[in-house]
């Protein structure tokens, strides 16, 4: 009896724990204790459990951000990331990724064709190249002389998608509906270093060579190993108008917290935009160097997903400026 009280004792405290800080994320103003690991949107959920295999053992956040990206990257039911993503208006799928680690070292590529793991061939350009980005077909040639296999991306479900946008083949953002189009993931290791991944094929039906945010560090991902990190998700142009995510953790060294610095942002592009920021949607994520999250969107609806010790793998639903 006693065993077991002292077992439904510990459990009660340690949901009331989860709770509390469950309800503190939702406010936007949560701390918790690294390991730590936060992703954009509610496919998140898996990427994260992914990363986590290597955070719990006390990997290297940058090993943890990779992997973790790569789950819905390889997803063919995912339609705004790698495999499976809807095409451009061309029928061509296209991919964008970055990464970055603690040392403000970078790697991205854009426009990438017939490579799953655009994230990985990013890596690849950070560690092995001295260069920070690397775009159509020069990315692929330098993808396939470093061993990944050339794939066809475009599945039976998505093709069948895009004819049926070629009936009328108009183009305008829905919030929330077509503007998943992004995975973003920052992770704290055990040692608090920072590092981060943003991965997508971004806006179904572009203009064939569209780029968007997600490969451009600064404005879908920025790591600074002294503040924390940040990244983004929606609309990319309007995201990188302000060089986004650099700009949310800019406001975080002047002394704001992440949810704070997220709202500034997403306030500055209403500022910029105040017309069009009504139609669409970008949502900002950041976690501070001793892990503080936050989170902010034009439009509700944007969510985002947290693992920690103290959070088992949960979604949230981010504040929101409308």
């Amino acid at each position: 009896m006693k065993t077991s009280r002292r077992k439904f004792i510990q459990t009660s405290a340690a949901l009331a724990s989860m709770a509390t800080v469950g309800n503190l994320l939702a406010k936007g103003n949560a701390k918790v204790t690294k390991p730590l690991v936060v992703s954009t949107w509610n496919f998140g959920v898996g990427a994260n459990a992914e990363a986590w295999k290597v955070l719990s053992k006390n990997g290297r956040a940058l090993d943890a951000v990779e992997a973790g990206v790569q789950v819905p990257e390889g997803d063919p039911k995912e339609t705004s990331v790698g495999l499976g993503g809807l095409p451009d208006r061309d029928g061509r799928v296209t991919l964008d990724a970055c990464i970055m680690d603690e040392q403000a070292n970078c790697g991205a590529v854009a426009c990438l064709e017939h490579i799953v793991h655009p994230i990985s061939v990013a890596r690849k350009v950070m560690e092995k190249t001295p260069h920070v980005m690397l775009v159509g077909d020069g990315a692929l040639q330098f993808a396939l002389a470093n061993g990944f296999k050339k794939e066809n991306l475009l599945t039976e479900e998505s093709e069948k998608a895009w004819k049926e946008w070629l009936k009328k083949a108009e183009y305008k953002p829905i919030a929330n509906i077509e503007n998943h189009d992004t995975i973003g993931m920052i992770a704290l290791d055990a040692n608090q270093n920072l590092s981060g991944a943003c991965t997508t094929s971004g806006m179904a039906y572009k203009i064939h060579g569209r780029v968007g945010d997600s490969p451009i560090i600064g404005a879908g991902l920025f790591v600074d190993n002294e503040i924390g990190a940040a990244t983004s998700t929606g609309v990319g142009e309007e995201v990188i108008r302000i060089c986004g995510s650099h700009l949310v953790v800019e406001l975080m060294r002047q002394g704001n917290s992440p949810q704070q610095a997220c709202e500034l942002a997403v306030k500055r592009i209403v500022k910029n935009q105040p017309k069009k920021s009504k139609e669409i949607q970008v949502g900002f994520l950041a976690i501070s160097k001793n892990g503080e999250v936050g989170a902010y969107a034009l439009q509700k609806g944007f969510t985002y997903a947290v693992y920690s010790n103290e959070i088992p793998n949960t979604i949230f639903n981010a504040k929101s400026f409308y």
